[in-house]
């Protein structure tokens, strides 16, 4: 007991001896440390409301933050530890360990002087006028720390007026090309007479304009080439706009151009060979052999035309759809150089490109832990060739193997065995850079598609419980209609599972759920499903991004529809086994949101159902949904929740295999932020659980109602770590279980965890949750 509270006291010591060294001592006689911002007031006047990005626009330039922020622009540490190092730790020499920590940790003091209030209430009031809120009034004034008058904080003050609008908006009168192709979209104008002034709705109009004249052929048309005149005098908050052509503007700018000749150069990998040409119909490429390309692919990706009006979208188009065939090393497109022109009508095109090595080979290895007490390496190693068939076809071929061990208690009865547990498997996939359908079928152009083929079979050995061989095989689709709209469409996959044989332990788990035995049953999965993703990243400066997929799978429906116009009732079989039918889907929104700084707020929402029916009883086993884990409620590890309130019995080693269902929902928030340099933390908190849509008198309490719902919610919190290292983020999380959904006799109330001991649920994972 001594020994503790003289440690205590050692410890009270060095706090208040490192508290109490001075962070200033090292400042000029005119410093002064800022120590962070103590309020930032702004006030539109009555009646005026003021748009969450303007606010947010208004505050970036006052956050400054101090030595040490806390979570916050505003606020600071109480301990700034890079500070103290700067002005307690000062090294004398020029190496050795103090040398090396002061490099390390120290920071220099962010001054008052340094931080520039009087120039950010300028730009304060600049960035509002931008707005439209002409007259805008910003201030400061500095509080002095009262034990030390080297330390003052900073206090703003905004005063926001009335915004100013559009009284009109005149353009430049149509007299050649250029003004009338202007004066044809005016309607398309992104300014409307009424709106509010907005600078950036300036900027935005002149690219549009500029935009649709180098489409149309005004190739060396800019945004710059026009201008606004602002008359403020005619109606008090009236703005009225006049927008010109730029005097002196280069002659070339005001014509349109056609495409001239298109030229090809491609060069083979190895930069040697015998250069020969080939002609196309509207177009030449010189290549150095052996052409390893097809020669249709390359006028069949290039979308610029000879005689066409030169457009930039095409040009751009042209050399994105070359990139994406993934076969070149570099391609580049260049137009005829300006003081070569010499009067011309057209712009000759001229691409060079070279191929790269179609071969690659790729290695990865992994460590995961299970909930299930199993920890093991894994591995993938593949080859592709990227350019199978002359036209960016990609052949993928991989070996994956997983090895896993058994780190608890061994099962009773169960012996001993030096190879635990297994899996290996080889995959193949072909994959065609395009849609491989009807001509009658549209094709997307201004977007990436794919056609993609899957044959592989993958070998599960458990040697406590069984060991399960599946074969699968499957054709589909991924391509993209927007800059947010993605699709896959697999239009078939069959998959086959089939058990090799199964140990008694297992065998007696299965006879007492027979719900669980039927999804482990040998058996074909015919499937076909679809996922649509919308992917937007939005606010002032893109930081914000919203992501929402949905998923929905229906297997058998279609064999079985034609079994049964066959006159094949009753339970059907496909080669002598019997193949599932269930409709699955699932939906998931994930919402990021950037708060200031590093700092974050992520949240996810997903809730997800399946239904067997007709010739199955329920859903195969790798088909139901189950909770918990690194990525899911971090209070608890995977396969330990559910259905409903049901809870195993806890000396069932098995256990895991019945936590899964028919229904999930699950909602996860979390506040990512930056610790120091490439550490972040984050505290968050878990919700959710799976149910069962049927009755299962084996696990009772786990059908989905509307009384228990409530109940039936497990809650967890906690923290973590994260460690980015650029191309990979190393993660740490502990949760904190708060509320389970199966009763605890020991302990009433919300909080029904046994012990705090017991709600802690740690994870080591590789990247983000969600």
């Amino acid at each position: 007991m001594k020994k503790y509270i003289a440690n205590i006291i050692i410890i009270l010591s060095g706090i208040v001896f490192i508290t109490g060294c001075s962070t200033t001592k090292r400042l000029g006689e005119d410093e002064v440390l800022y120590t962070g911002v103590k309020k930032m007031k702004i006030e539109p006047i009555e009646g005026v409301k003021v748009d969450g990005d303007v606010i947010s626009a208004v505050k970036d330039p006052l956050s400054v933050p101090p030595n040490n922020p806390l979570y916050s622009p505003y606020y600071r540490t109480p301990f700034p530890f890079g500070l103290w190092v700067y002005n307690n730790f000062v090294p004398k020499k020029n190496k050795g360990f103090k040398h090396w920590f002061y490099n390390k940790f120290a920071k220099e003091p962010v001054l008052i002087s340094g931080v520039q209030p009087e120039l950010r209430i300028k730009v304060v009031e600049d960035i509002l006028a931008n707005y439209g809120y002409f007259g805008a009034e910003a201030s400061y004034s500095l509080l002095y720390n009262k034990k030390n008058k080297k330390k003052a904080k900073i206090s703003y003050s905004v005063k926001i007026p009335q915004a100013w609008t559009y009284g009109s908006i005149s353009y430049p009168k149509p007299t050649d090309g250029i003004t009338q192709l202007i004066d044809s979209t005016k309607a398309q104008s992104l300014l409307r007479v009424g709106s509010q002034y907005n600078a950036d709705s300036l900027s935005a109009e002149r690219t549009r304009i500029a935009t649709l004249a180098r489409n149309n052929g005004y190739y060396y048309f800019r945004p710059e080439y026009i201008e606004y005149l602002a008359d403020t005098t005619q109606e008090h908050l009236k703005v009225n706009l006049r927008m010109i052509i730029k005097k002196g503007i280069p002659t070339m700018a005001l014509k349109a151009y056609t495409v001239g000749k298109i030229d090809i150069s491609l060069q083979n990998s190895t930069g040697k060979g015998i250069w020969d040409t080939i002609y196309y119909k509207d177009m030449k490429m010189a290549y150095q052999k052996p052409l390893r390309v097809k020669q249709s692919i390359m006028p069949s990706n290039i979308t610029l035309r000879p005689g066409q009006v030169y457009s930039v979208t095409e040009q751009d188009q042209s050399q994105t759809n070359l990139s994406r065939l993934g076969i070149f090393r570099y391609i580049n497109l260049n137009v005829t150089p300006i003081d070569s022109l010499r009067g011309a009508d057209s712009l000759n095109v001229q691409i060079d490109g070279a191929m790269d090595i179609p071969l690659e080979s790729e290695f990865e290895i992994d460590v995961s832990s299970k909930s299930n007490s199993f920890i093991g390496p894994g591995m993938i190693f593949g080859v592709n060739h990227k350019n199978i068939f002359r036209g960016g076809e990609i052949l993928s071929v991989k070996l994956n193997g997983s090895y896993e061990w058994q780190t608890g208690k061994k099962q009773s009865g169960s012996k001993s065995s030096l190879l635990n547990s297994y899996e290996i498997g080889l995959n193949a996939n072909l994959s065609f850079p395009r849609l491989l359908v009807p001509k009658f079928i549209p094709r997307p152009q201004k977007y990436g598609a794919r056609t993609n083929f899957q044959l592989g079979t993958d070998l599960m050995n458990r040697p406590h419980f069984f060991r399960m061989i599946s074969f699968n095989a499957s054709g589909g689709y991924e391509f993209q209609t927007s800059d947010v709209s993605y699709h896959n469409l697999t239009v078939l996959k069959l998959t086959y599972n089939k058990l090799l044989n199964t140990t008694k332990n297992f065998d007696e788990t299965m006879d007492k759920n027979p719900a669980i035995a039927l999804s482990f049953r040998n058996q074909f999965i015919p499937t076909i499903s679809y996922t649509y993703t919308f992917n937007k990243s939005f606010g002032r400066k893109g930081n914000n991004r919203i992501l929402w997929q949905t998923n929905g799978t229906q297997a058998g429906n279609i064999l079985a529809g034609v079994m049964g116009l066959l006159g094949d009732k009753g339970e059907k079989h496909l080669f002598g086994n019997q193949f599932s039918q269930f409709v699955k889907g699932s939906t998931e929104l994930k919402y990021y949101r950037r708060l200031w700084g590093d700092n974050w707020l992520a949240s996810r929402f997903l809730v997800g159902a399946g239904h067997a029916y007709g010739n199955s009883k329920v859903m195969p086993y790798s088909e139901q949904f189950y909770i918990g884990g690194a990525n899911s409620i971090r209070a608890f590890t995977i396969r330990t929740l559910g259905p409903g309130s049901y809870r195993p019995p806890q000396d069932n080693p098995n256990a895991y295999f019945d936590q899964t269902g028919d229904f999930k929902l699950e909602a996860n928030i979390e506040f990512r932020f930056k610790i120091i340099g490439d550490l972040h933390g984050a505290i968050f908190m878990d919700a959710g659980n799976i149910w069962l849509l049927k009755e299962d008198p084996q696990r009772p309490g786990g059908k989905l109602t509307l009384k228990s719902f409530g109940k039936d919610i497990a809650l967890g919190t906690g923290f973590g770590l994260r460690y980015d290292i650029s191309y990979i983020v190393l993660r740490a999380d502990l949760g904190i279980g708060l509320h389970t959904p199966y009763p605890n006799p020991d302990k009433k109330g919300y909080y029904n965890l046994s012990s705090f001991k017991n709600s802690l649920g740690f994870h080591l994972a590789i990247g983000y949750p969600f």
